[in-house]
């Protein structure tokens, strides 16, 4: 008697598997069409991505070598058009070389870019630093301290990535400008924080001994 009741569970379950199977079948074949589209989609845009960055890369190299061999206005058209359609890593790297290129052609324009970089908020934080720092350089060079002062200040905190290079800049424009005051401070700030490289200091203490020895004449 009991494998009779045992067959007849059996059958009864059967019957509302297939029930359940009948009324149901086209959700869990849908669910499995979506589940193996999402899983081929990713794969897909996985792909697309390695192939747009190995391409990137190769632009970005490209780039490089045309401003290696001198090429400055090819590379600047490379790097410009990596910075609109490259990925995005590759895209602001594009955009602070083609500042680069752009400065060596017209400072005025390469500080603008530089600018505009470093003011983007959607630029990684230590590439933003370096575009503010390059455009610190180009405005010594111009002969315009109080900008390239305002421009160079944020970036000597302690924890900023360009810091030693920042007080650096900022000693020697306030020494080329005449601010002895502002140059001791600076000189000071520098040669006593131990973590300043020791090439930034060998330039800092030789531009101490070049001031001293201005002052003495």
């Amino acid at each position: 008697m009991t494998d009779i009741f045992r067959e007849v569970d059996e059958e009864v379950r059967r019957d509302q598997l297939q029930k359940l199977w009948e009324r149901y079948q086209n959700y869990v074949v849908a669910g499995i069409v979506v589940i193996v589209l999402g899983v081929g989609g990713w794969r897909g845009y996985e792909w697309w991505e390695i192939k747009k960055a190995s391409e990137s890369g190769s632009s970005f190299e490209a780039a490089m070598t045309l401003a290696e061999e001198g090429k400055h206005a090819e590379a600047e058209t490379t790097f410009a058009k990596l910075a609109t359609d490259g990925t995005k890593s590759y895209r602001n790297l594009a955009r602070v070389r083609q500042a680069a290129e752009l400065a060596l052609r017209d400072p005025k324009t390469g500080i603008a870019a530089y600018e505009r970089i470093a003011a983007d908020s959607s630029v990684e934080p230590a590439l933003a630093d370096l575009a503010a720092l390059r455009a610190g350089v180009l405005l010594i060079d111009a002969g315009s301290f109080d900008e390239a002062r305002a421009r160079l200040q944020p970036l000597t905190g302690d924890g900023r990535p360009y810091r030693h290079s920042g007080r650096e800049l900022l000693a020697l424009a306030a020494w080329r400008s005449g601010d002895t005051t502002a140059a001791r401070r600076w000189f000071d700030i520098i040669v006593t924080d131990f973590e300043t490289p020791a090439a930034t200091r060998n330039r800092i203490e030789m531009l101490i001994a070049l001031s001293t020895a201005e002052n003495k004449g």
